[in-house]
């Protein structure tokens, strides 16, 4: 939005603050789609199948936090021993 502050008149300024402003949300918008799981591709899709895909996705996710708490979810101590130990490895 800084791109049109202060070049020509007020009604080019303007008009550039909203050109700026909408590339940038579409970039947002198409950026954000890429990331996110889509679960509207399937428009003529059973309404079942699509509720065992995103349970499916859903149960994934909590096992991979789960795997990610196992491996993580340490005490100070337990920190300590780790710093340690790859220090120890260099």
């Amino acid at each position: 939005m800084i791109i049109g502050f202060g070049f020509g008149s007020p009604l080019t300024a303007l008009l550039m603050l909203v050109v700026t402003a909408s590339l940038s949300y579409f970039f947002f918008k198409a950026i954000r789609r890429r990331r996110n799981v889509d679960w509207t591709d399937d428009r003529g899709s059973d309404i079942s199948e699509l509720r065992r895909r995103k349970r499916a996705y859903y149960y994934e996710q909590r096992q991979r936090a789960r795997e990610l708490m196992d491996a993580y979810d340490l005490t100070d101590q337990e920190i300590e021993e780790r710093i340690n130990r790859e220090l120890d490895e260099k």
